[in-house]
Order: structure tokens, then C-alpha cells, then sequence
């Protein structure tokens, strides 16, 4: 019996990144942990439903929500759909590789497309870009859809029909200031010109 889920959450690896550095490369090793209060699988139409305070962990990676549904298409694509319970948000959160610096997202409903590596974030979404305990970069909108391949990302408001406009707060990365070289110190000499010479 196939679990698509495990292919899900490799694709998740690699999608849930940002910037140069990208997603931490060790998770890919890491077990893949899935705890639910209960599981469908369908080995015939290849889809995996869980159910019921879902918590996906593998390595840095997290994703929770109250159901999680994923299907694999006839080329072994993943495709999932992360839903949370009523006035709640499905969460995704994952550590970028070398950096103290982890991505978070989370909204009503989280697609996922394995074949475009996009990650989906609908009704209520916000992306948070984490340097260490410190949030660093916010982006809030109806609608937030995440390339990892292309590294670029797309906010949707929804003003036209009474919804919010898109939000952000970008911090830039400021650098460490290098400490000034410590100036060598001057040896003193006795100068006989600013006393008028000795007698």
C-alpha cells in the first residue's frame, strides 16, 4: 500500500522555501510523522484523507489543519488540499536551510500543486518570513500563492467584492556593523619643540 502523503511531504521540502538559501535539505531525510484522529486511504483513486486535529511533522517542517486530503495523479504528482475547522486557519511552517530563519503561512484553506511546486493559501492568508524569534516580513491578502521553482510569490486582495487590500511589512536585512580596527598605538617621545627646548 502506496502513501501518497510521504511524496507530499518531500515535494513540501523543497516548495516551502524563500530566497537564496531555500528549504532545509535535511528534512528530506527526516521520518515523516502524521498524527489524526482518523485516516481514509483509497488505494484505487490514490488519495489519503486525514481527519480530525491533523499534525504533519517531518524534520522542520509542520503542517497542521483539521483535514488533510491528498491525491496522486497518473504521472505521480502530488496534490493537497489543507482545510481548517470553522473561524480557524491551516498552518504550514518550515526552517530555511544555514539560516535562523523559518517561513510560516497559514489561512481558511492551503492547496498544494506537486507538478508546479505552488503552494496555495486561501481566504485570510498570511506569510511570515521568521529571523530567529523575530518576525521579519508579513504579507496578508485573500489570496497567496507561493513558487518554489521560480522563488516568487503573488499576493490577491479581493477590494471589489468588500475584501481587504494587500498588506505587507518588509524589514530589510540589515548587516552586522564591523568593528573598527583598533588603531595601533603611538609610541611617546620626548619633543623639546613644545617647551621651547631644554635648557
Amino acid at each position: 500500500m502506496k502513501f501518497p502523503l510521504l511524496r507530499l511531504l518531500l515535494c513540501a521540502a523543497c516548495a516551502l522555501n524563500a530566497g537564496v538559501v531555500g528549504a532545509e535539505k535535511a528534512d528530506a531525510k527526516k521520518p515523516m510523522n502524521i498524527e489524526a484522529d482518523a485516516l481514509r486511504y483509497d488505494d484505487l483513486k490514490q488519495t489519503s484523507v486525514f481527519s480530525g486535529n491533523v499534525v504533519l511533522t517531518r524534520g522542520s517542517i509542520i503542517i497542521k489543519g483539521a483535514r488533510i486530503e491528498v491525491r496522486q495523479d497518473p504521472q505521480g504528482y502530488q496534490f493537497g488540499v489543507v482545510t481548517a475547522e470553522a473561524g480557524q486557519r491551516a498552518f504550514f511552517r518550515q526552517k530555511r536551510d544555514g539560516e535562523d530563519e523559518y517561513i510560516e503561512g497559514e489561512s481558511e484553506t492551503i492547496e498544494y500543486d506537486g507538478r508546479a511546486d505552488v503552494f496555495k493559501l486561501i481566504k485570510d492568508a498570511r506569510l511570515r518570513r521568521l529571523r530567529g524569534a523575530q518576525v521579519a516580513d508579513v504579507v496578508t491578502g485573500n489570496v497567496i500563492q507561493y513558487n518554489s521553482l521560480t522563488d516568487v510569490f503573488t499576493v490577491d486582495g479581493s477590494p471589489q467584492k468588500g475584501g481587504e487590500r494587500v498588506r505587507a511589512t518588509l524589514t530589510p536585512r540589515s548587516e552586522a556593523p564591523q568593528p573598527a580596527a583598533p588603531r595601533p598605538a603611538l609610541p611617546l617621545r620626548n619633543d623639546d619643540s613644545l617647551s621651547g627646548g631644554r635648557k
